[in-house]
């Protein structure tokens, strides 16, 4: 069966109707260190207070508040060995940033500010004992707070704060499980079977690298022939992972079999085509508890459609509680050309504080796709645009945005 000639649906549409399919995995215990890149299943709760004690911000010496000098040098609190002693009036202990502040002591006086002679300890001129130089207990958290929302990415700022507060493990969604399947009687994954009707399989190998990280399991499926009973038999191969995502055959072609091959196996078509380019033959299905995402076969619509469904799709099932990419506004590099009746997503390159798009735009140009490091976003029917005007971009990651 073809699939219908219902109207294509638009982006906004079609990404909230398959974000509002997806509630996050079920939560595990892991160690925060193994937690980098996932989400949080609860909100991060502080364990003990940071700093758990006033501690010194500068090196120097920690004195009395209001006192001149000069004083007696009767000790020292080093990060991790802190004074034993209580300071008295006239007395300066030696102090390290991250030190203990010694009971008693009310203000630091920078070690650049200071003259020492032995024990003995003077002004300079250049700056008195100061209270700002102290790290007042508690100031970044206390035991107890809320440190982060349930969804939050844990990445290298996150892992910080997690181990700073006390928490050795923390609760977490599990990775999806995932599945890719390429199609196409095309697809050649032997070097010595390159005819001229047939191309290196690419696009499984792509998403795959996209989807890193994102996955628990990423299984390869493919490439599968334009034959409705090997496309059967892999999607039967994939029952048990929580997203399959097809590459190929999602369009209305005689050989575009993908849809009633899903048909055929039972899953729910929820929308067919997104009024995009590149990418409009997009597809999303249900079976189940699993989802299926069926991309369009030309690699440049396949990378722009797992960009803006497959990705979010993977984070919404790991609990990322803004899972869809947003753009930047830069200014464009030079003029870009009036756009057509879709909403369009150039590859560009971003660079120096502006953007400019690349000049093949072509679906399935890949020379023009290795080189871009953005995606600039074009309006259904813009007009002509003008250096210097602002345009959204979406950052790839492939390279430097500088």
């Amino acid at each position: 069966m073809s699939p219908p000639r219902t109207p294509p649906i638009l982006l906004p549409e079609a990404q909230a109707r398959l974000l509002a399919q997806v509630p996050p995995l079920p939560a595990e215990i892991v160690p925060a260190e193994a937690a980098l890149g996932r989400c949080l299943a609860e909100p991060l709760l502080a364990l003990r207070t940071q700093p758990a004690a006033d501690l010194s911000a500068m090196d120097g010496y920690a004195v009395k508040a209001g006192e001149r000098g000069p004083w007696t040098i009767v000790g020292e609190s080093a990060a991790g060995h802190p004074f034993p002693g209580t300071l008295s009036a006239g007395e300066a202990i030696r102090i390290s940033t991250g030190a203990l502040m010694p009971d008693g002591g009310e203000a630091v006086l920078l070690q650049e500010n200071a003259i020492r002679e032995g024990n003995a300890l003077v002004l300079n001129g250049e700056g008195d004992p100061d209270p700002r130089h102290i790290r007042r207990e508690g100031f970044d958290f206390r035991n107890g707070d809320t440190l982060l929302p349930a969804g939050t990415r844990i990445g290298p700022g996150q892992l910080a704060l997690t181990l700073s507060a006390g928490n050795w493990e923390i609760p977490v969604h599990r990775l999806p499980r995932l599945a890719i399947l390429d199609s196409g009687d095309e697809l050649a994954t032997d070097q010595a079977d390159l005819a001229p009707h047939r191309i290196p399989a690419s696009n499984g190998a792509m998403l795959a690298a996209m989807t890193t990280g994102l996955a628990n399991e990423t299984r390869r499926l493919g490439p599968v022939p334009d034959d409705l009973g090997a496309l059967a038999r892999a999607l039967d191969a994939a029952g048990d992972v929580d997203v399959i995502v097809t590459s190929g055959g999602a369009s209305v072609g005689d050989h575009d079999l993908v849809y009633p091959a899903l048909e055929a196996w039972g899953a729910d078509i929820d929308f067919w085509r997104v009024k995009m380019k590149p990418g409009k033959p997009i597809l999303i299905a249900r079976k189940g508890r699993q989802m299926v995402l069926g991309l369009p076969g030309n690699p440049v619509s396949s990378f722009v459609t797992g960009y803006l469904f497959l990705l979010p799709l993977l984070r919404a099932l790991a609990g990322d509680r803004d899972p869809l990419p947003r753009p930047v506004m830069l200014p464009l590099g030079a003029d870009v050309p009036a756009g057509g009746d879709r909403l369009e997503f150039r590859r560009a390159r971003a660079a120096g504080g502006s953007v400019v798009s690349l000049e093949e735009q072509d679906s399935s140009a890949l020379r023009t796709l290795a080189l871009a490091n953005a995606l600039i976003e074009r309006p259904a029917e813009a007009p002509a645009a003008r250096a210097g005007e602002l345009v959204p971009a979406y950052w790839l990651g492939n390279g430097r945005m500088a």
